[in-house]
């Protein structure tokens, strides 16, 4: 058992999405100033503390979570490690619950900047101010998220994020563009923006929305290269974001958009606040106003009282729309929302059975669209060797979600983190095969 009574060397495991991600990396920036060694997702056992920034979305996140600690706890009592800390989503939206549940924890902190200030503190450092915006990137250096706003004001009745991390508070500007520069500085060359809802950006501070205005500086700055947009919202989309991207070379044309659902009873009954006929206009819209623009969307599957017919009718608008990426999710009841009054009629067999019949559908489309970019070029940049491949990402693709694109190993010599021009030779579903031009 180690005897000193300060943590030293600290653990950060991130469970979730890459804005908990965002919140470890600004708590690493805080604890490496206070002259304490910190690792992220550290896989020895050569660390004093361990800190789980949990996810609290949806049941198998929980899950994944409490099955975190649980095992930090053991590692506690067998003497490998003498501190365990909870913050982040879970312990924010059960914040009475987990401390009478789960013991010899020793701080539950939950998912706020307040909360930011409390961990520190309870580990013996002092929060600088100063020192807020500065992060620790954890991320591969060339790429790195851009967190422009934090907690959300939409009511969709399944989502509980609202509850958990608060109402929409947009970053100032000059903090982000402070942030970026600084990311820019240590190598960063795509910014990846992220937020519960990116299109309601500077509502709350400048009374109006702002993304495109905030696009505009970023594109600015010195080293950055590209510029992603994750998470936006159909409702109240700013158009005036897809001529900047058609535009702006450094603005990749992708879309991350989850639109859930195309029926419109289950739409208005998910509260989304539009409607089929709007969902499919902005599809359009996305691609008369950017024609190259890669669409990456997400759905839910078995929400309440949802019919064969009303499958089948999402079913239909997959075919038709011929999204360039998609997920699914299957609905799962959760507490302190609008959806967990209804009663959750649709049985997890059948859930599955959609999930995997829409993604079998993609899989098809998703082949369509590899094929035809055989013969093509485009500009890469490399994320890692992995075996006897060099693997990279199109402007058209997102980190850890989308299709990479793999170049042999000893065909060429790349670089981790620079561009290049790639020739794809061979497709399949989610992967492109490609030599250096």
């Amino acid at each position: 058992m180690k005897t000193h009574q300060k943590p030293r060397k600290i653990n950060i495991i991130t469970m979730g999405c890459s804005k908990n991600l965002v919140d470890s990396e600004h708590l690493m920036a805080q604890l490496q100033a206070n002259k304490i060694q910190v690792k992220h997702q550290q896989e020895d056992d050569d660390y004093d503390a361990v800190i789980i920034n949990t996810c609290g979305f949806i049941a198998d996140a929980k899950e994944e979570s409490i099955d975190m600690i649980l095992d930090a706890v053991e590692a506690k009592k067998a003497g490998d490690i003498e501190k365990v800390y909870v913050m982040g989503c879970l312990s924010e939206r059960y914040k009475k619950e987990l401390p009478n549940e789960i013991g010899d924890v020793d701080g539950f902190f939950g998912a706020t900047d307040a909360d930011l200030l409390k961990i520190t503190e309870s580990l013996g450092a002092d929060y600088r101010k100063e020192l807020v915006g500065e992060r620790v990137i954890t991320t591969p250096k060339h790429y790195a998220y851009l967190k422009i706003s934090e907690g959300c004001d939409r009511t969709c009745s399944f989502c509980a994020i609202p509850k958990i991390r608060g109402k929409h508070k947009s970053v100032a500007k000059e903090i982000l563009i402070a942030e970026a520069q600084s990311l820019a500085k240590k190598g960063v060359k795509e910014l990846i923006l992220i937020a519960q809802d990116l299109v309601l950006y500077g509502i709350d501070i400048y009374k109006k929305q702002t993304l495109a205005q905030l696009l505009q500086d970023l594109k600015k700055i010195e080293g950055i290269e590209w510029i992603r947009l994750h998470y936006t919202y159909p409702n109240h989309f700013p158009l005036e974001v897809l001529d900047l991207m058609r535009k702006e070379k450094k603005i990749n044309n992708y879309m991350d958009i989850p639109l859930q659902h195309i029926n419109d009873r289950i739409l208005k009954s998910m509260k989304r606040n539009h409607d089929s006929a709007a969902t499919r206009n902005l599809v359009k819209q996305m691609r008369k106003r950017v024609p190259d623009i890669a669409i990456r969307t997400t759905f839910i599957v078995g929400y309440p009282g949802e019919s064969q017919e009303e499958f089948e009718e999402l079913k239909n608008f997959v075919k038709e729309s011929r999204f360039d990426r998609m997920g699914v999710f299957t609905y799962s009841p959760e507490e302190d929302t609008a959806a967990f009054e209804l009663e959750d009629n649709v049985s997890e067999e059948v859930k599955e059975a959609r999930k995997e019949e829409l993604m079998a559908l993609q899989e098809e489309i998703s082949l369509d669209i590899n094929q035809f970019k055989l013969g093509k070029k485009y500009k890469v940049i490399i994320d890692r060797i992995e075996e006897e491949y060099y693997v990279g990402r199109t402007e058209y693709d997102s980190p850890e979600v989308d299709n990479e694109v793999l170049i042999d190993f000893n065909s060429c010599d790349l670089k981790v983190g620079e561009f290049y021009q790639i020739e794809i030779k061979q497709a399949d579903s989610f992967d492109l095969y490609g030599e250096l031009c």
